[in-house]
This record gives structure tokens, sequence and C-alpha cells, in this order.
């Protein structure tokens, strides 16, 4: 990469799925006059149970075309991504400022109060250097409980965020979860808030969830200032959404929840 970054140039967003649609969502509320082009992976979905050489491959093609595209940032808006990947990119493309995702387990090892955290995430997540070196920096002092949900980016895929299937992956994780005496769950997986209202009445009230799209949003908005590239216009920004996957069907999900620019 050459060049100066450009103040409108565009924020990417990638996941291997609509998953990273709940942290765009958190980014664009705060930061509406920024331009953003969202990468959905559709084609490669999930990337949870892949090689990581191939999820660094994936996520490398992606950042090619964010760069191509004139993206001044780029969001890794994947845990399994961020956790395979993230460092990677950082050597690959030194000249581009990349942000990306992992699990909250800091914050929720900071705040709960039975010692006991409940972590949501996928195998590779689990797998990842990323998440080691979290859980051996703050977490020495808790005691996690994971479970990787398989099936479930699929099911949120579909859009089925309360179905039969859904449920029973859910209950199958958050049950064995509440008996050890988790007060804490991290969503460790860009897609699990779709479900956040079903994994709140299954473990009902006083167990906290933490969504770290938010801070994400936050860390972005951080860079923009330090690198001096945000966009000072008053006008509402444009976004784009790219998928590999069917184009129909991501438009569909889109429309349903929201995202009404086209895709």
């Amino acid at each position: 990469m050459s060049g100066k970054l450009i103040s409108d140039g565009p924020i990417g967003i990638f996941d291997s799925g609509v998953g990273g649609l709940s942290v765009f969502k958190a980014i664009i509320d705060l930061l509406p006059n920024e331009n953003f082009l969202y990468f959905a992976d559709q084609k490669n979905v999930p990337y949870g149970n892949r090689p990581l050489e191939e999820i660094q491959l994936f996520s490398e093609k992606i950042t090619e075309y964010f760069i191509s595209q004139g993206a001044k940032l780029v969001v890794v808006a994947c845990n399994t991504a961020s956790a395979v990947a993230l460092y990677y990119l950082r050597d690959k493309f030194p000249d581009i400022p990349l942000v990306g995702m992992e699990p909250a387990v800091k914050p929720a090892a900071e705040t709960t109060e039975s010692g006991r955290v409940g972590v949501l995430a996928t195998q590779a997540t689990f797998q990842g250097d990323l998440y080691s070196s979290l859980v051996e920096r703050f977490a020495q002092e808790v005691k996690l409980i994971q479970d990787p949900c398989i099936g479930l980016v699929g099911e949120i895929e579909k859009g089925n965020f309360s179905g039969n299937e859904t449920r029973l992956i859910l209950e199958n994780a958050l049950k064995p979860m509440m008996e050890f005496g988790i007060d804490t769950i991290v969503l460790g997986c860009t897609h699990y808030p779709f479900v956040f209202p079903m994994i709140k009445e299954i473990v009902g009230k006083d167990i906290r969830l933490i969504d770290p799209a938010p801070a994400i949003a936050r860390q972005v908005q951080t860079v923009l200032v330090e690198k001096s590239i945000q966009n000072t216009s008053h006008l509402d920004g444009k976004s784009k959404f790219i998928t590999t996957g069917d184009k129909q069907k991501f438009t569909d999900f889109l429309f349903k929840n929201g995202f009404n620019q086209e895709a």
C-alpha cells in the first residue's frame, strides 16, 4: 500500500457473514458521517471450523480489496478472524490501521461477583493466541466455562434468531454455565448479539451479558482521531454492502433487520 490515507475514504468492515453487522451498527451509530464498506464472506461462512491458514488467506484477500477501494481503516468484525489473523494482517499491511475484536474477558473478570464467567465463542477463537493471551493476562483469578455453540452461526445466518434449533443450541451451552454459578456471559462472536433476547430469556435478568461492539466503536473513533483521518463532514455518510454468497438472501436479511442500503 502506498499513498496517504484520505479522511473521506471508507471504513472497511468484514466478517464471515452477517455477524459483523452488530459491530457495524454500533460504529455507524457513533460515527454517522463516515463512509462504510461492509464485506460478508458468506461463501466461506462459518470461519470457526476452518483451518487457521485458510482464515488468514480469506482475511488477507478482503483487506486487499478494501485497500483497493481506498479504505482508510479496516475493522475485523469477526472474533474468529481477529483471533487467527489480526497480527498476521498487521504484519502484512503496516500502513493501514486495523481494529479487531477480542472477547471481553477483561471487563468480565473485573466485574464478576461470583468469580465465574461463561464465554460463548467459536472453537477457532478459543484456540487462537489472542484468546489465550487475554485469559493469561486478565482471568487468572476467575473461573471460566466455555462453549463453542456449534451450529449457532449457521442458524443466525439463516435469520433464525428464535426457532427451536437455535433455542436447543443455546440451552445446551447456557444451562451448564448456570449450574456452574456464572453471573456474567461474554459474547465472543459478533453473530451472537442477534440472539441476545433469547439468551436473556434463558438465563434471566440476574446474569449480565457483555457485548464488545460499543467498545469497538469507541476504539475506531479513537484511531480516526489519532490518525487525523476522521470525516469532518456534517453530512451522513454512505454505506455499501458486499457478499460473496447469495446476494438476494443477503439483501433480504439487511432489509428485514433495518439495514436498508442496497447490497
